[in-house]
């Protein structure tokens, strides 16, 4: 398989966790009056945490695909997201719908692992960064056209015709994925034993770098999630413009994209520790920012405000990701598998718990949201700025 088509399918393997969020947004509203919720409720939101949540999975995951290969993974993956997500479509209340949810979630975690581990498998440092950014770039487009998709199908069909995609998406990607080639040689795969898995994580939790870059991935993905499982909520309810969620919504994706764009010539120019350092520092200023705006001029703050600073701080997230995946990752080439899985684990499952957190305390008011914001962008670049080895380390 050339450059072109793996980074075109990992960015398409990718994609399913970000449909499997962005595209039933819209579809909220109608799934809130067939479940009777209360029209402005924000239990809705955990119809994405519980998505999210099943991202813990990746730990095991991990230690399974250093043992047998990336592909098996990868192919016990699809049939997990895609029974999940057909069961949530046609679950009769939401308590199942969230269990099935879940399901799906640990599904896209065995892709999300595989497809990252075996970026790592191929490539290694600023060329790896260079390359998730690409994959982003293509993955990204996903926030820009599935509200559209999703609201489109909505006005054809009902909420449950909106589920079904990802699914349908997932069995094309799943048929695509049989011309791809295991990455991880049979003479580098670690024994299945609890002492092997014992030294394996043991060796990726006493990396400090790890640990640091991890750190700031979650913070950021904190912030993530907690916006995206309210948006619709933010949009709809808090500034009373339903129309606009698909627009707003998809105009922050396309920015999202050019950003992880732009980083991928940062990476390769300035290298991935420099690149983070500045990006983690604008988002800082713009999170100071819009908590000023907020406390002078009252909370929700002015809706053209609020999203401009939204977006450009998402946008400076998703830059920020690759750079942070690369550096975490590039001194445990050893255990690819491992690492990948404990740094997806604890992005994914903490980030996801403590953006639901965030996002059960905006009922009428935007505050904790920016609180976040700032709070996060403070700790990151502290985190960011405390790695004092040479540039060329």
């Amino acid at each position: 398989m050339k450059q072109g088509e793996f980074i075109a399918l990992s960015a398409s393997s990718m994609m399913l966790t970000a449909l499997g969020i962005d595209i039933m947004l819209p579809a909220f509203g109608e799934l809130r009056n067939d479940f009777n919720l209360d029209p402005h409720s924000t239990e809705t939101a955990k119809i994405i945490s519980f998505f999210f949540l099943g991202q813990v999975a990746q730990i095991a995951f991990g230690t399974l695909s250093d043992r047998f290969g990336r592909l098996p993974i990868l192919r016990v993956g699809f049939p997990l997201y895609v029974v999940g997500g057909i069961a949530a479509a046609f679950a009769p209340s939401l308590s199942l719908m969230l269990v099935a949810r879940f399901v799906a979630g640990v599904g896209a975690s065995a892709v999300f692992m595989t497809t990252v581990a075996g970026v790592r498998d191929r490539f290694v440092g600023n060329k790896m960064a260079r390359i998730m950014s690409l994959i982003f770039t293509i993955f990204l487009f996903t926030p820009v056209i599935a509200p559209f998709l999703g609201a489109a199908i909505l006005r054809l069909s009902s909420w449950q015709a909106v589920f079904l995609t990802p699914p349908l998406f997932a069995l094309i990607v799943f048929l695509w994925s049989s011309r791809l080639k295991e990455s991880l040689p049979r003479n580098k795969r670690i024994p299945l034993n609890f002492f092997s898995i014992g030294k394996s994580i043991a060796s990726v939790l006493r990396n400090r770098t790890f640990l640091r870059y991890t750190t700031i991935t979650t913070l950021l993905f904190t912030a993530l999630s907690s916006y995206v499982a309210s948006s619709e909520h933010i949009i709809g309810g808090l500034y009373g413009k339903p129309s606009l969620f698909a627009w707003v919504f998809g105009g922050m994706g396309l920015l999202m994209a050019l950003s992880t764009f732009i980083n991928s010539y940062l990476s390769m120019k300035y290298g991935a520790r420099r690149a983070i350092k500045f990006l983690l520092l604008l988002y800082t200023l713009v999170a100071a920012c819009l908590a000023v705006s907020t406390v002078t001029f009252g909370d929700p703050p002015n809706m053209a405000l609020f999203f401009i600073a939204v977006t450009l701080m998402m946008s400076i997230n998703l830059a920020v990701e690759p750079n942070s995946s690369a550096l975490a990752l590039e001194p445990l080439g050893d255990v690819a598998g491992m690492a990948s899985s404990i740094y997806g684990t604890l992005f994914f499952s903490v980030g996801a718990s403590l953006g639901s957190v965030i996002s059960d305390l905006m009922v009428n008011r935007v505050s904790p949201l920016v609180i976040s914001y700032l709070v996060i962008g403070i700790s990151g670049l502290l985190l960011a700025l405390n790695d004092r080895r040479p540039h060329n380390a």
